[in-house]
């Protein structure tokens, strides 16, 4: 099957301005296609992974994708899918955010071989320009009705819209064409949410270009479908907030696990959006499921194949030996010092600053036990476990054999409540 019937196979497809035009220029030609990323945090989430993804897709099938960071759009805020102002970040943020969000498009994307991918950056062309060359150049193109009839300002007319994010459309449109004059771009790719810029940047091209039907420029938008769940709401928050692609702000272990955790009503659909597996992979996880849906194979396979595609094979290694030691009836001792503080993030942590530690005593300091009798209790009753063992020695001391890598003992008190020491 052809890019667009493999997109529309994994229901990819939300909105297509020429869904014949689009289909015949992608069989004749390689397509550069574009997506912008806006640097409004230090890193991408989960939330941008689809369109990530399905550039990559694109990649596959032969065409050339640029990714472009908005660092001059980054600037404005986008108002789109927002319901009050952003706040606007210093430029020296917006200018950190921009390099670290380019190093992390380049882990996903190839910038090898023919259909290479190209980062761009807006900054670079609406940084130059002056307010005269804007209201002259691009503004006059655009109608004040057609401006207020896009759903994005349209939503935001009653709370109240700057003029600052009332032109984001404006600057977008701008890029589409840049990058149409200058890279050969003829299709953008976003979120259903960027209809409305897409579709005002392709109104910009045919204004700047002509508009005899000779002289009409070959341009076209495509926008995939906003990922939610089951219950409604929308895919990549928890209760701890965004689901980051940083692996310093949501670690490998904790991505995996978001993802093994995903609902049944949802994970056959998650399967077609976020992974490459051939429609006969997706078939047959999809009756495994049904036969046996307590085994949760396709639950698994999904964590495997986008903590592969975002982490790499050692990080999904990791994620996997601290699931398999907490919930798999592993060896905790087995674990090496960075899965440890992978698997025990949001643990109570103590730090013991010596050696030799009495059981009791550290039970105490550590605010495992309220007191030295609780303690007493606890170890007798056999709800004392040193790094998966129980233990019921009252004259235990921790010794250089408790320190797992090295670096830290994991004990637990009855059957869920872990607690960490971590050696100064």
């Amino acid at each position: 099957m052809n890019i667009l019937e493999e997109l529309e196979f994994r229901g990819l497809v939300n909105q297509v301005t020429d869904r014949e035009g689009l289909e015949s220029l992608l069989k004749k030609e390689q397509v550069t296609l574009y997506c912008g990323f806006d640097p409004t945090g230090d890193s991408l989430h989960i939330g941008h992974l689809l369109t990530i993804i399905t550039l990559r897709r694109f990649q596959l099938a032969g065409h050339k994708p640029l990714a472009l960071v908005g660092g001059a759009t980054g600037l404005i805020g986008d108002p789109s899918g927002k319901n009050a102002e952003r706040t606007l970040n210093e430029e020296e943020i917006v200018k950190s955010y921009s390099d670290r969000i380019k190093g992390q498009l380049e882990k996903y994307l190839s910038f090898d071989g023919g259909d290479k991918a190209e980062l761009v950056n807006n900054y670079d062309w609406i940084g130059e320009m002056n307010v005269v060359q804007f209201l002259r150049d691009v503004g006059k193109h655009f109608g004040l009705n057609y401006m207020l009839a896009k759903e994005s300002v349209e939503s935001r007319i009653k709370t109240g819209i700057s003029f600052t994010e009332f032109s984001y459309q404006i600057l977008q449109s701008y890029d589409f064409y840049r990058l149409y004059e200058e890279k050969g771009c003829k299709l953008q790719l976003g979120g259903s949410d960027q209809w409305g810029n897409i579709t005002a940047g392709l109104e910009l091209i045919r204004k700047m270009k002509g508009q005899e039907e000779e002289e009409r420029a070959e341009a076209f938008g495509f926008t995939i479908p906003l990922v939610t769940k089951a219950d409604g709401t929308k895919f990549g928050k928890t209760e701890g907030g965004a689901i980051w692609l940083d692996p310093e702000k949501t670690s490998p272990y904790e991505f995996y696990q978001f993802l093994i955790n995903t609902d049944d009503r949802d994970v056959l659909k998650f399967l077609n959006y976020f992974t490459f597996l051939s429609e006969e992979e997706l078939s047959a996880l999809e009756k495994e499921a049904a036969e046996r849906p307590e085994e949760r194979a396709a639950q698994i396979r999904l964590a495997e194949e986008v903590t592969r595609f975002v982490h790499g094979e050692e990080a999904l290694q990791q994620a996997q030996n601290i699931s398999q030691a907490l919930f798999g009836g592993g060896d905790l001792k087995t674990l090496t010092a960075n899965e440890i503080k992978q698997g025990f993030k949001d643990v109570p942590t103590f730090v013991a600053e010596e050696e030799g530690y009495g059981l009791i005593d550290l039970l105490v300091e550590a605010g495992i036990s309220s007191s030295k009798r609780q303690a007493r209790e606890d170890i007798k009753n056999g709800a004392v476990y040193i790094n998966g063992d129980r233990c019921q020695d009252m004259q235990k001391t921790i010794s250089q054999e408790d320190k797992i890598d090295g670096a830290f003992t994991i004990i637990r008190r009855g059957k869920k409540k872990y607690f960490l020491i971590q050696y100064a």
